[in-house]
């Protein structure tokens, strides 16, 4: 995968984040992370020594509360990010472009792995078939019939698989929501399961 950040680039984004007020590390990964609607995350490793070269170029000044060092641009940072606004819009441009190239990326590894699903899922449902028809039970009951304990128990479970699928994921999106926004490929990535998901099972209803 081509870098995301062309040479340079990350350090003048950094003095851009920077120009809004203080910040600490982890603030601006996630500041980062938000940009690229969570399709890149930089790491400490990433940022840090970033941060530490535009401290000793004297375009960035650290103070510590705590346990925790904020980082703030200094007038010759400032400066330094006037003086190259235009570079600073490529960046901006480069970052879209690289923004819908993730998401391409992550959409067809999603497809990708939808595909093994689906066949994990067929190979599993045509093995319970299997299963059912060297016991002597059909899909529609032994006798023919629409209802049977067995029927009506699996139907309880698979119900109460589906609610509480439902109500976990709820939790975590909310939870998720609470410390940054849901970004769109997890919104895409959330419709694609569920599709692939719905098809599967009525294609084991029906079989």
């Amino acid at each position: 995968m081509p870098p995301v950040f062309a040479h340079g680039a990350l350090r003048l984004y950094l003095l851009a984040l920077l120009e809004s007020g203080p910040k600490h590390g982890y603030e601006l990964i996630k500041a980062l992370s938000e940009r690229f609607g969570g399709t890149y995350s930089p790491s400490a490793g990433t940022i840090y020594p970033r941060l530490g070269k535009l401290e000793e170029e004297g375009l960035v000044a650290t103070h510590t509360e705590g346990r925790r060092t904020n980082y703030s641009i200094t007038p010759a940072g400032l400066l330094e990010l006037n003086s190259r606004r235009d570079e600073l819009a490529g960046v901006e441009n480069d970052i879209s472009a690289s923004v819908r190239r993730l998401a391409d990326n992550l959409r067809q590894d999603i497809r990708v792995n939808m595909r093994g699903l689906r066949a994990d899922l067929a190979a599993t449902a045509e093995a319970a078939r299997a299963s059912a028809r060297t016991a002597g039970v059909t899909g529609a009951g032994a006798a023919g019939a629409g209802y049977s304990p067995d029927g009506e128990r699996r139907l309880k479970e698979a119900e109460m698989l589906v609610q509480g699928f439902r109500d976990d994921m709820r939790v975590e999106l909310r939870r998720h929501a609470g410390s940054r926004p849901v970004s769109a490929v997890t919104l895409e990535t959330v419709k694609t399961v569920l599709d692939q998901a719905r098809i599967s099972i009525r294609n084991s209803l029906e079989g």
